[in-house]
């Protein structure tokens, strides 16, 4: 299955979108919880933090590519 780079670019600012969502989510509520769980809470939320910054800069790869397609077509 071929995904363009324009989709791919696309797809990848929705899930970083959402994924930094979620990491500021839960760092917002780690003052309301207990010592364990702040830890955990903490762990879980930096890590949707290095999936958006993943996603972020598979859509700028993406973003380049399709940049350079625009820049030289070819048939």
């Amino acid at each position: 299955m071929k995904i363009s780079a324009q989709f791919s670019m696309w797809a990848s600012v929705v899930f970083a979108l959402a994924c930094f969502g979620v990491a500021l989510n839960g760092l917002s509520e780690i003052d309301a919880m207990d010592a364990a769980a702040r830890a955990d809470a903490r762990g879980f939320a930096y890590f949707w933090l290095f999936l958006g910054v993943v996603a972020a800069a598979c859509g700028v790869v993406s973003w380049r590519i399709v940049k350079r397609e625009n820049a030289n077509p070819s048939d």
